[in-house]
């Protein structure tokens, strides 16, 4: 929903909106489970469920959503090479596609969600008695109903919600809920942030291909001749202090990566202590063998546990041979990305 949410909300409040997502993907398809195509009757579009060939039959289906307000279960696949042209799939797969009106109510609660920077979950039913029953929860707050079904249902849909939020490993799947069908789970992590800790060359390489990727980049280093504007104009934040006291003015969340750059331990540490033992979904640091072994001697001399420790991704980045800080920057962001979609 994050995905489609931004322009959503640059649309006419008062003109209705429905959503379209892919819930099951069999053989080859061209999205995965989640994703969104957002459209009004009279054709504003964001985001995709297929790579085009599927959506004009989305579109028109979910017209008819939004005439009679009854939610829609639609499956689509490929028989034969002629397949594609009565609209199926060309890349030889099938997917099924829930399609809703979205309501003033839940456009309400994305609109909050998105605003507080949030993680969130979504529970909605697709098949069955109660299809289009709908419950939603967000950290801090009490799971909430947004389409009504049988109190055991709502109940059971309300803990499915609420245990999910719990996890900090969750994913959106489909999942079955006993006999009243099938569900779809929806899993919304906050706006995705990666911090640097210090300036260096590495940083000055990862900052705009990280904001290319939709990331909020935010610089750490106590020196400004590291951490400047000049080094660093795409960074959505610059703050010139020490990473403990850096790090206790911004919000620490699931959506956030922090990568440790410096080789300086006086720098390096302070940040380590805090990103280890936070919501953060990446925590790591350069450096070579000597130094990483004694970066962990220190932190268990520190109190932190084994499992603690083995949140610390170093070396840093995918192993794909780097030798300078931009490939370095680039196997670093590859790790961060990769990290994310296990947790999103």
């Amino acid at each position: 929903m994050r995905d489609v949410l931004p322009d959503i909300q640059k649309w006419d409040a008062q003109i209705p909106v429905c959503v379209a997502t892919v819930v099951q993907t069999w053989g080859s398809a061209p999205r995965q489970i989640g994703a969104k195509l957002a459209f009004t009757p009279d054709y504003k579009l964001s985001g995709s469920v297929s790579g085009g060939c599927i959506e004009s039959a989305v579109i028109e289906a979910g017209l008819e959503v939004l005439r009679t307000g009854a939610p829609r279960l639609l499956h689509f696949g490929v028989a034969d090479e002629t397949a594609f042209e009565q609209v199926g799939l060309a890349c030889g797969g099938s997917i099924e596609v829930f399609v809703e009106p979205l309501t003033p109510a839940a456009r309400a609660f994305w609109d909050e969600t998105a605003k507080d920077d949030l993680a969130a979950v979504s529970v909605t039913m697709l098949d069955g008695p109660a299809i289009g029953a709908k419950v939603m929860a967000r950290e801090g707050a009490d799971a909430r109903v947004f389409a009504g079904a049988e109190l055991n249902v709502i109940e059971a849909m309300k803990v499915l919600a609420q245990e999910q939020l719990s996890q900090p490993n969750a994913q959106t799947h489909r999942h079955a809920l006993s006999s009243a069908g099938s569900a779809l789970v929806e899993v919304f992590l906050p706006q995705p942030t990666l911090i640097l800790v210090g300036g260096v060359h590495i940083a000055v390489a990862l900052a705009p291909m990280a904001k290319q990727l939709g990331y909020r980049v935010v610089v750490l280093d106590p020196r400004e001749a590291f951490g400047n504007r000049e080094r660093f104009p795409s960074a959505d934040e610059l703050i010139t202090g020490w990473p403990d006291k850096a790090l206790a003015q911004i919000p620490i969340t699931r959506g956030t990566a922090i990568a440790a750059l410096t080789h300086n331990e006086a720098l390096d540490d302070p940040a380590l202590k805090i990103a280890l033992r936070s919501k953060a979904f990446y925590v790591g640091a350069l450096g070579g063998k000597n130094t990483r072994e004694k970066r962990l001697a220190r932190l268990r001399a520190a109190g932190f546990t084994e499992a603690e420790l083995a949140r610390l991704r170093q070396p840093i980045g995918l192993d794909i041979g780097a030798s300078n800080p931009e490939e370095i920057a680039l196997a670093t962001l590859a790790q961060i990305v990769a990290e994310r979609r296990k947790s999103a």
